[in-house]
């Protein structure tokens, strides 16, 4: 179990907190026992940037727990006022609660100018909303701060552009925790897209060919991602689908830009990578987890999408 505490400031962006707050909230529901959501302040209730009051938070707490995650969300209109009480207790406890390297910090939008301010950014990169770009550059001098970026992930310091970016860091997080089907099934229940920016690694196999809403097509999808190694011909994948196997390529190459083997293929040379890098196994034996007939058939459809061969995998995981 993470506690995920949201420190929230008056002018607070809904959308800063809701989106992930509901990310993390379903991600929780997909994985009971992963995370716990807390709202905290320094004063008991903050009118939000459209007006709603939000009320009963709990104080900023002395101690927090190993391994949370802590959530300092934007503000609506100016940049924060830096010299007002809320921001500076919430500067001051962020340095005293920072100092544990367990707890990793998760800055949105205007969140990253508190932030700075309260000097947790220094010499990393970063980033924030358009609109606070300078700001944050002038409290946080000696840290690099990244314009036109979805979010910046360095080490335990997160950070985004805000609003909906927010989102997106979120389920990166949820990705890296408890993995991309569980991520991609967060994005889907969302309606949202799984992207990454662009100095992000690639896409990972497990959550491509995601980014639609077609219910059949997610279908298959989701069946195929629990149990890749299971035998999927055209005619069980139709079946689950529930509908022909004309159609259902059809739907796959409309929808998610490939078709049904090739989405196949990918997921099990994906649990073929997993299984070659935390293992001792021989390619013989992968192959057949993965769901391949033979090491034969495995090297060739490997080639198909990896420009590596397993051996190399196999021996750097040895050396």
């Amino acid at each position: 179990m993470r506690d995920v505490l949201f420190a929230l400031l008056p002018r607070v962006v809904l959308l800063d907190v809701a989106g992930p707050a509901e990310a993390f909230r379903i991600a929780n529901a997909q994985v009971p026992g992963s995370y716990a959501l807390h709202f905290v302040g320094s004063t008991r209730s903050v009118e939000s940037g459209v007006g709603l009051q939000l009320g009963s938070l709990a104080p900023l707490p002395r101690k927090v727990a190993d391994g949370s995650l802590i959530v300092i969300t934007g503000v609506a209109g100016p940049a924060p006022d830096l010299t007002s009480p809320a921001v500076n207790a919430l500067a001051e406890w962020l340095r005293e609660v920072l100092t544990n390297e367990s707890i990793t910090l998760m800055c949105v939008c205007a969140g990253s100018v508190v932030a700075g301010y309260a000097g947790v950014l220094a010499n990393l990169e970063c980033t924030t909303h358009h609109a606070h770009v300078k700001e944050l550059q002038q409290v946080a001098p000696t840290a690099r701060v990244l314009e036109n970026r979805i979010f910046v992930e360095a080490g335990r310091v997160l950070s985004t552009a805000g609003v909906t970016a927010g989102l997106d860091l979120a389920l990166h997080v949820i990705g890296q925790q408890l993995g991309h089907r569980v991520a991609a099934t967060v994005a889907r229940e969302l309606v949202v897209y799984m992207r990454r920016s662009g100095a992000d690694p690639a896409l990972s196999p497990w959550v491509m060919y995601r980014n639609h809403i077609h219910p059949v097509v997610h279908r298959v999808q989701d069946a195929v991602s629990r149990n890749p190694a299971a035998p999927w011909p055209a005619r069980r994948l139709a079946q689950v689908a529930h509908t022909s196997e004309r159609n259902l390529a059809r739907l796959f190459a409309q929808h998610a830009q490939c078709s049904p083997l090739d989405y196949v293929q990918r997921l099990r040379v994906a649990l073929a990578r997993e299984i070659l890098t935390q293992s001792d196994l021989p390619i013989d034996r992968v192959a057949e987890m993965a769901g391949f007939t033979s090491a034969h058939q495995f090297r060739r459809v490997w080639r198909r999408w990896e420009s590596v061969p397993p051996s190399r995998l196999a021996s750097s995981r040895s050396a």
